[in-house]
């Protein structure tokens, strides 16, 4: 068995690693670190600290296991092409080395994420934008470019209409390297994806909806941020589950897959 991990903070993981270790379990880290303007990520640490902290993690389990995700790519009036550009190319700089692979999409304007933007718009004056495909592709290229730059190779998630080049398909939990890294542990897996354009392999989810208190504003995993909060605040980390009021993730229809998707500090158990 090994466990596929996202998250964009394991410092409080690190203290557990010994144990974790030391029970035989495997791990692959899906590690979200995009740096954005704290209007659109409030409560996520700072982007130098989880650079570190990702170092810490490929030292110790190589840089294999760490799979960065600059996801998503978000444009607006403070976050345009260029900007991106830039951020992109100083973690590029700053992990290279300490991953091999680098995951992306763009921002899914699905309802939560409307509203959302609606909201910040009227406190802040910041504006999203929802970019053709034209644009996209040449920005996904662009980032691209840096990554190859840098020795880090870039997979797009659920957005086919970027592969090519230098980009390939994303497998976020990834049968191929699954097997490779642990081959005492993980038989041999079949691709079962949960949407369009997924390329995961079988799994079973054992996060929850409506728990991350990190409050971005592009997030389509929370419903609602009291509602988050107030799960966050009541889960007891000495019980088998988040929270015996929330239902367990499972596979969902297609539509309802595309409004959820997509939360960043989900746990999958392969086995």
């Amino acid at each position: 068995m090994a466990f596929v991990l996202w998250s964009k903070n394991y410092a409080p993981l690190l203290p557990h690693l010994d144990e974790l270790d030391a029970l035989g379990y495997r791990m692959l880290f899906h590690f979200t670190i995009n740096g954005l303007p704290k209007a659109f990520e409030p409560r996520v640490p700072d982007a130098a600290d989880m650079v570190e902290c990702a170092r810490t993690l490929s030292h110790r389990y190589g840089a294999d296991a760490v799979l960065w995700r600059y996801d998503p790519v978000l444009i607006s009036s403070i976050t345009d092409r260029q900007y991106h550009l830039n951020r992109f190319r100083e973690l590029c700089t700053a992990l290279e080395g300490a991953v091999n692979r680098c995951y992306f999409s763009f921002v899914v304007f699905h309802n939560k994420v409307q509203r959302n933007a609606s909201a910040l718009r009227r406190e802040t004056g910041i504006v999203l934008h929802d970019l053709p495909t034209a644009d996209r592709v040449e920005i996904a290229n662009a980032l691209a470019d840096i990554a190859f730059e840098h020795g880090i190779e870039m997979l797009s998630c659920c957005g086919d209409y970027l592969l090519g080049g230098t980009i390939k398909k994303a497998h976020c939990t990834d049968a191929a390297l699954l097997l490779r890294l642990y081959p005492d542990r993980i038989r041999r897996l079949v691709e079962v994806p949960t949407r369009e354009g997924c390329g995961c392999c079988e799994c079973t989810d054992i996060g929850a909806y409506d728990t991350c208190p990190h409050r971005c504003m592009y997030c389509y995993a929370n419903s609602r941020v009291q509602t988050a909060l107030r799960s966050y605040e009541r889960h007891d980390p000495r019980s088998d589950m988040l929270d015996r009021s929330i239902p367990v993730l499972s596979r969902e229809s297609s539509a309802e897959h595309e409004e959820r998707h997509d939360s960043y500090d989900l746990t999958l158990g392969l086995f």
